[in-house]
């Protein structure tokens, strides 16, 4: 029985010191990240890999739809062009809040 108290008195130490030092180590690295998504050459970057990733994905649904033709599915075609659309449409930012600029 002792040893099972022990053991009990011990895990609950345990746990309740590797929580708060867990919860601090968390709040750390989320300042940390939230200092680097803020940081402008960073955002800088990642706008320029997201107008990269479109251009890329605008070439690549041209050479596949010239090759693949009429065999793609109405609903996809529509789907795609509502996709592009929202994006050419001078829109002053995409879904991550970045600016196109």
């Amino acid at each position: 029985m002792r040893y099972r108290l022990t053991f009990v008195v011990g895990l609950a130490l345990g746990y309740v010191l590797g929580t708060k030092a867990g919860r601090e180590r968390y709040e750390q690295l989320k300042k940390s990240a939230r200092q680097v998504a803020q940081n402008p050459a960073v955002r800088n970057t990642a706008e320029t890999a997201a107008q990269q990733g479109r251009q890329y994905a605008g070439k690549a649904y041209h050479v596949v739809s010239e090759k693949v033709g009429d065999r793609v599915p109405d609903s996809v075609t529509q789907r795609v062009r509502s996709l592009r659309d929202h994006h050419t449409n001078g829109a002053a930012g995409d879904d991550w809040g970045t600016s196109n600029t």
